[in-house]
Formats: C-alpha cells, structure tokens, sequence
C-alpha cells in the first residue's frame, strides 16, 4: 500500500516477549524517564525467551522497548510534560500518545533470576508488555557534543519538583 507522497506504509506484527511488573499503576504518577526513578521493578521474560538471556548479567543497563498498551490516542502534534504551554512535533518528545505506540527506556540490571529481570530506574507501567530488550552498551552508545533541542531550554537540572511526573510537572506549571 502506498501512502501520501508515494512512501510504503507496512503493517506489523510483534509478539510480547514479556512483562513488567512495577509499583506504578497510574501515568500521571510514574517519573516520566528512568532517569528520574529509584524504583525496582521486574521484566518476567515468557519461559520460551529464556534462553535469550543467556550472558546478560554482564551488562549494568539494557535498553528495554514496550508498547504503550495503556496510550489512550495517537497524536501528531502534544504537549510534552517539561513544557505544557507549547505543542510540540511527536517525534521531538517522548510522550505516550504516539502514532506507534512504543517506548524505550533505559534500566539498571540488577539481578537475573532464571527467566525474571530485576531491573532499577523503572519509569514503566505494571502489566506493560515488553516487545525487545538490547545491552546498554557504553562504546556504542555514548556520544560526545550532544544537542538536545528545546529540552536544553528547560534547564532540566533546575527544575524542582517532588518527583518527575506528569502529575508533579503539571502541578509546577500551574
């Protein structure tokens, strides 16, 4: 199928090759990036990816990427939680609402038990499926002379707040 100026639109199909278990059961009460989170949670693996895991323990951080099975619209255009005066283009914040809804996050390994992650700077939904987990990996991974848009006009390290999420954001905006 072809799409507006001749572009292929594909349709895909993934599986949940696992869970997150976590504390938090409300978006606008979980910190809105690992960054911003101490909270220890679990990604239980479904046993036939099990042997998938084999060598991670070597890794201090994994990416982790989920559906945002509980996202309650697609949008194009959102206000993001750092700034909630001014829409912003989808793809310039990581906001829920996307038009695939897919997150990312980065976590603390902790400890491998059989098929279950313990994982730290969980910044995830309970009961979120997990579509991909791939090792942090600081060669790869780090870059130097980063720019990260309208973000570095939030000054992020100055913000108080409670906590970082969508709730306490929205409470400093008021």
């Amino acid at each position: 199928m072809t799409g507006p100026g001749g572009g292929m639109y594909v349709e895909f199909t993934y599986k949940a090759i696992g869970v997150v278990h976590s504390e938090f059961t409300r978006k606008d009460a979980t910190p809105i990036q690992s960054i911003f989170s101490n909270a220890i949670g679990t990604v239980e693996l479904f046993p036939e990816y099990a042997d998938g895991l084999k060598d991670i323990e070597g890794f201090s951080h994994l990416y982790l990427l989920y559906h945002f099975n509980q996202a309650d619209s697609r949008s194009i255009v959102h206000k993001p939680f750092l700034d909630g005066k001014k829409e912003r283009g989808i793809f310039a914040i990581r906001h829920f609402n996307r038009p695939n809804p897919i997150g990312l996050s980065i976590v603390e390994l902790r400890r491998v038990d059989g098929n279950v992650l313990e994982v730290g700077g969980v910044d995830i939904l309970d009961g979120t499926p997990v579509i991909d987990i791939k090792p942090y990996v600081r060669q790869f991974d780090a870059r130097e002379h980063v720019r990260s848009g309208w973000v570095d006009e939030q000054h992020v390290e100055t913000i108080k707040v409670k906590s970082f999420t969508p709730a306490d954001l929205a409470d400093r905006r008021d």
